[in-house]
């Protein structure tokens, strides 16, 4: 045996040698890029777009600790708590509720592909981008889709929803509370409701209003509800919140096909996340220190208290519309109680192009705000008042910057 041994070394070594020569004797096709031999550097800017938004100094420490395993008990413990977070800025007893590691979109689609088999009846209210991404995510997986459209600026009332519910007999509507492509916030008390009489699930977005705008979602019978950590949170972008009531689980639960994703089945979501008093399995790797920061934002806004923070938004947004309209810009949404306090929306004024304003301000005053999106393009300006950014000293900055915008960059008077 000993000879053997030294036999296979010696073997073993020559064609290691050899592997060595042969891979150093091809030269590398790529160079080491010279941008990467240079400082990071990031500028000082205002982010009061529609999101993402400045991160608070709280979260920016937690992005800079040091990362651990992503099946440590220490990061189950900040698991743990980061559902008790949710579970209170959502105003939710669900057991089924976590993080996704991913974006908004990312939640989305983990409602769409979990709730929704192929022929599923899917009633979606699009009166900006969030309802069109829905409806195409829908269709992508091969529901029947039956979007109820609105022009930019519109909302669904409830006459509107049960007639489309009694025709079209859906499992599941959705509905973003918070339009940020066109700064409408949809009224929600009584939907749930009505779509529980009709067999219907309600899916709703909240990505640009929790925390900016009551949301109650066991009392408003809201079946899934999700949002993400870029806006009023202050966190990084990249984690997204969801929350499932227990009819959305059983529909889950019961399906006859496994989701379109692995990545995003909330089964083994749910058991990673301990939603299921079973052993955790590993399903992913966890972006852990975005976890940091999450659970650190979502500690701030429950240090803060919610009903304070609606408070702040509700304030701060009714002092910058008065701030725009003394500026004579024309807010987009007409009626008061439809309008988003977390992102104003603008009529472009006469003459302008809004790209021309955007660049101003972004390049004389550091200070971000953003056109429309979607069906809004084009039409509107939208300045986002989001989290620590919601302050009448932010408002007095973006209306300095506005006017010299305005009198500086070109219009068309014809």
């Amino acid at each position: 045996m000993p000879w053997a041994l030294t036999t296979a070394r010696a073997v073993l070594g020559h064609r290691a040698a050899g592997w060595v020569r042969t891979m150093a004797s091809h030269s590398l096709l790529v160079a080491p890029p010279a941008a990467l031999s240079k400082p990071l550097s990031i500028p000082s800017r205002l982010l009061l777009g529609p999101g993402p938004s400045n991160l608070t100094p709280r979260v920016m420490a937690a992005g800079g600790l040091q990362t651990l395993g992503h099946m440590h008990r220490e990061v189950y413990q900040i698991m743990d708590e980061i559902k008790q977070g949710i579970q209170y800025v959502f105003q939710t007893r669900n057991a089924l509720t976590l993080a996704i590691s991913g974006s908004g979109h990312c939640a989305l689609e983990a409602a769409l592909f979990n709730l929704l088999e192929p022929g599923d009846s899917f009633l979606v209210g699009v009166s900006g981008i969030w309802g069109q991404r829905a409806q195409d995510i829908a269709e992508r997986i091969g529901a029947r889709v039956y979007p109820m459209i609105k022009v930019p600026g519109g909302h669904f009332t409830l006459q509107e929803v049960e007639e489309a519910l009694a025709r079209h007999k859906p499992v599941l509507l959705f509905l973003a509370h918070g339009e940020s492509s066109t700064g409408v916030m949809q009224p929600l008390d009584g939907y749930g409701e009505l779509c529980h009489r009709y067999q219907c699930l309600l899916l709703v977005d909240s990505v640009a209003s929790l925390g900016g705008a009551p949301i109650h979602m066991d009392r408003q019978g809201i079946d899934v509800l999700y949002s993400g950590s870029q806006k009023v949170l202050n966190a990084p972008p990249g984690t997204s919140l969801i929350s499932f009531s227990d009819k959305a689980k059983s529909k889950i639960y019961a399906r006859k096909t496994k989701p379109v994703s692995f990545y995003l089945d909330i089964k083994w979501l749910a058991n990673f996340w301990g939603c299921d008093d079973k052993p955790r399995m590993y399903h992913h790797t966890t972006p852990v220190v975005s976890l940091y920061s999450l659970r650190e934002s979502l500690a701030h806004l429950a240090e803060q208290g919610l009903e304070n923070s609606w408070r702040q938004h509700r304030e701060a947004s009714e002092y910058l519309h008065a701030c725009l309209q003394g500026l004579g810009l024309q807010l987009f949404v007409k009626d008061p109680a439809l309008r988003l306090p977390t992102i104003t929306s603008v009529v472009v004024p006469t003459g302008y192009d809004w790209r021309d304003i955007v660049k101003y301000i972004m390049d004389h005053h550091d200070i971000e705000i953003a056109g429309g999106l979607g069906p809004s393009a084009g039409k509107v300006l939208r300045i986002g008042l989001l989290g620590g950014n919601a302050t009448r000293e932010n408002v007095g900055r973006v209306t300095r910057a506005l006017r010299d915008a305005l009198q500086r960059c070109p219009r068309n008077k014809l």
